[in-house]
């Protein structure tokens, strides 16, 4: 087992005089796309339940096609579809960014995720209890302080249970990575494989990290709800 793990530590991707890990790399692969997706998610959910019509079928169609394909279908296109495009190829900044499997992989994370994000605060924009908006209105509130000081810090809490769930879902995707040849835990698990036909530890060391990552994921989530969601459970007598 120990020389297992050393296997595991010689499969690295050496960047820039660093050292990065397969389990750095998939941190770094969860931990942007998440980030990013998320930021844009906020702007789209609003707009998504917005009473423009064209505004909200507009980011409608982007989560059904998000929603409605597989992540490693949209990898794909990301990585080898758009660079076999003499558009992409001719201009130099699109070149380089898509020539880069690390680039392709986070652009596919990031709007995948982000389609998930969008409908799941979409939902809890729109569950909003009607109360807090009259109340806020009758404070005179502009539309944007509402939902600044009002509608986004509500859903975005009441959310917090199934964007975690997201989380999780979107560390599981990270495992299709390396198909554009980045070195995540999967990828390093496959080439310890190849080089001691030793499968089951191979791959259950690999299981185990997962493991481990996901269990700090949901212990942070859970330390967030009962600190942001506190004001929902029931109070005693």
């Amino acid at each position: 087992m120990i020389e297992l793990i050393q296997e595991y530590w010689r499969n690295y991707l050496y960047t820039d005089g660093y050292r990065l890990t397969g389990v750095v790399i998939t941190l770094w692969l969860l931990v942007v796309s998440i980030g990013l997706g998320f930021c844009l998610s906020i702007p789209l959910a609003v707009a998504r339940v917005s009473k423009n019509k064209w505004l909200a079928r507009s980011v409608w169609l982007y989560t059904y096609i998000f929603r409605g394909t597989p992540l490693y279908v949209q990898l794909l296109l990301c990585y080898t579809g758009l660079y076999s495009l003499e558009i992409i190829r001719s201009n130099a900044l699109t070149n380089a960014f898509f020539r880069d499997g690390m680039h392709c992989t986070l652009l596919a994370f990031t709007l995948n995720t982000c389609a998930y994000t969008t409908e799941i605060f979409a939902g809890a924009i729109k569950a909003t209890p009607y109360g807090e908006i009259e109340a806020a209105r009758a404070y005179g509130m502009s539309q944007f302080t509402l939902y600044r000081r009002v509608i986004l810090p509500s859903a975005l809490r009441r959310a917090l249970p199934y964007y975690s769930n997201e989380v999780i879902l979107m560390l599981h995707a990270t495992t299709v990575a390396f198909t554009a040849t980045v070195p995540d835990i999967l990828k390093i698990a496959r080439d310890v494989n190849s080089a001691t036909y030793r499968s089951f530890d191979a791959f259950g060391i690999a299981a185990l990290l997962y493991l481990i990552i996901s269990f700090a994921l949901v212990w942070l989530f859970r330390r967030a709800e009962r600190r942001w969601l506190a004001y929902l459970r029931p109070q005693g007598k």
